[in-house]
């Protein structure tokens, strides 16, 4: 079988988020968790690789190496038709990058004068209309990602953020013209190239728009966008029903589960998420300053987890704050060293755990799911049945475990109660 696309995706929850969407449109998908090499094994049988990197928030140029070295693999090795670098829907970046920086490495990579920027995904409240970005109807820098604490957005418009982190020039392709079809598209794609544009920002407002879009775009070398459009990529090659397709995908068994819930966002809806699961399940916080100075700490923290096993639900700890205390710990600790020394400790806690027979863990925010599969040792995932729009269950081909992989804004305000309702009894 000939691998169709190869997806570049700069975080894990976001690698298992469009890995998700692609399954459940017809699509047999293999998610790889570390930049592949000559050693690494080319799945065969699939529809699209998805390469997890960990490239949101690190330095451009090691952003850059890792994308490009992903994309060698992709295209050379595993023969990929069409690479996509994923990103998260609500665009996280800096002015620096890496979104752009990336893009532009990988459009020069695969000769291309020309790629889509589509991060809309609308089934999670995720929109574009007029190049602005909308989070549930709010401006992006109005729904909370202002706040967030790697990566702020302060501006709605992706064709300003795009130009300003990158070296060309950003065109819109609008709603009206997505809504009259595929060779609108297209159309507005030819023009876009003659005028010199190096990146499409694309509108849509609802699931449907995307399906033109992906059609017009299907001879593109590099696509780049949200898991919306790799749901749409795969159904219009499997012919599924879209919208309708039903949930692909095994799950836990519920016999002999050891189950844990770490949250290391510190977005709106995590917020909200673990308030609603505080008030049915034993919860603990991490002292930051202990994360800083307690080499103990982990082993402290695995203590207390193991105390909780009698209560039905999985306990959960987390660093999850909301926007004013986050504020008052980056100026106590500093903003890297107070995130680098949580996700360390979670690092360590999730290994001590494994040693103690958890084979479960529910994890919350793109950067503490890297760390955790990382530290997991954690190679290759098979994509199970999802718990919410781009939140599949997932489990380790090697050791067994189960993963779910929140992005931090993803999921139902009752979603740690959910995951674990799913277990198959």
């Amino acid at each position: 079988m000939t691998v169709k696309l190869g997806v570049i995706a700069d975080d894990f929850t976001g690698a298992t988020d469009i890995a998700g969407f692609m399954v459940q449109n017809g699509w047999k998908v293999v998610q790889l968790l570390h930049e592949p090499n000559e050693n690494t094994p080319i799945p065969h049988d699939v529809d699209a690789i998805v390469v997890s990197l960990k490239s949101r928030s690190c330095p451009v140029d090691e952003a850059v190496s890792s994308s490009l070295n992903a994309c060698r693999w992709l295209k050379e090795s595993a023969q990929c038709q069409q690479i996509f670098f994923k990103y998260c829907s609500t665009f996280d970046s800096t002015e620096k990058g890496n979104i752009g920086p990336v893009t532009d490495a990988l459009m020069k990579q695969l000769g291309t004068d020309l790629s889509l920027v589509c991060p809309a995904l609308p089934v999670n409240g995720r929109t574009v209309v007029h190049g602005h970005l909308f989070v549930n109807g709010q401006l992006l820098n109005e729904s909370g990602m202002q706040h967030h604490p790697v990566t702020p957005m302060t501006d709605a418009n992706l064709l300003r953020v795009m130009e300003k982190q990158s070296t060309g020039k950003a065109g819109l392709i609008n709603l009206a013209t997505v809504q009259k079809g595929s060779l609108a598209v297209a159309e507005q794609l030819a023009q876009l190239r003659q005028q010199g544009v190096s990146y499409a920002v694309v509108d849509s407002f609802t699931m449907d728009d995307l399906l033109p879009i992906a059609q017009a775009s299907q001879s593109l070398p590099l696509l780049t966008g949200g898991s919306g459009l790799g749901a749409a990529l795969a159904n219009i090659d499997s012919q599924v029903a879209w919208g309708q397709s039903e949930s692909r995908g095994i799950k836990p068994a519920g016999k002999d589960r050891k189950t844990v819930i770490l949250s290391g966002s510190c977005s709106q809806m995590t917020n909200k998420q673990v308030q609603n699961y505080q008030r049915v399940a034993p919860s603990k916080a991490l002292d930051v300053g202990e994360c800083i100075n307690n080499p103990d700490y982990a082993n402290a923290l695995a203590a207390w987890v193991q105390a909780q096993q009698t209560t039905g639900l999985a306990p959960l700890l987390y660093a999850t704050q909301p926007p004013e205390l986050l504020k008052q710990t980056q100026e106590k600790y500093g903003a890297a060293s107070s995130s680098t020394a949580v996700e360390n400790v979670f690092g360590q806690l999730v290994t001590l755990l494994e040693d103690q027979g958890f084979n479960t863990f529910i994890i919350a925010g793109g950067e503490t799911s890297g760390k955790v599969v990382q530290s997991l040792g954690t190679e290759q995932l098979s994509i199970g049945s999802p718990i919410a729009p781009g939140v599949p269950w997932v489990q380790d081909l090697t050791s067994g475990n189960w993963l779910a992989l929140k992005s931090g804004n993803f999921g139902q305000e009752n979603f740690f109660q959910l995951a674990q309702e799913m277990f198959n009894e």
